[in-house]
């Protein structure tokens, strides 16, 4: 809940009134906007190099249709759940684009 202050010392929205600072956009927020150029070179060294041994676990977990599992083992190797549903998403995406091409 977002209180408005109004100034008065009592009450649910009590305190000192004040207007709210606009806050500048952090780097990070654009941390997963990629330019064109960026995408390419991201595709063109995926492309080359393939897909890490865990990344290559998870694709099998997906594939049997264990999400749950595919998850669970992102979050060890990459540290956040976050992140792992990141991968996770990334490598479901990889499944379905290759079942489209074949």
């Amino acid at each position: 809940m977002v209180s408005q202050r109004t100034g008065i010392s009592v009450g649910i929205n009590r305190g000192h009134a004040n207007t709210t600072r606009e806050i500048k956009p952090r780097v990070a927020n654009r941390k997963s906007n990629f330019n064109k150029k960026t995408r390419f070179v991201k595709d063109l060294i995926r492309e080359v190099t393939g897909f890490a041994p865990y990344e290559k676990r998870i694709l099998e977990l997906l594939k049997n249709s264990k999400d749950k599992r595919a998850r669970k083992l992102a979050k060890k190797r990459l540290g956040t759940f976050t992140r792992a549903k990141a991968k996770v998403d990334e490598l479901s995406n990889v499944i379905a684009e290759s079942r489209r091409h074949h």
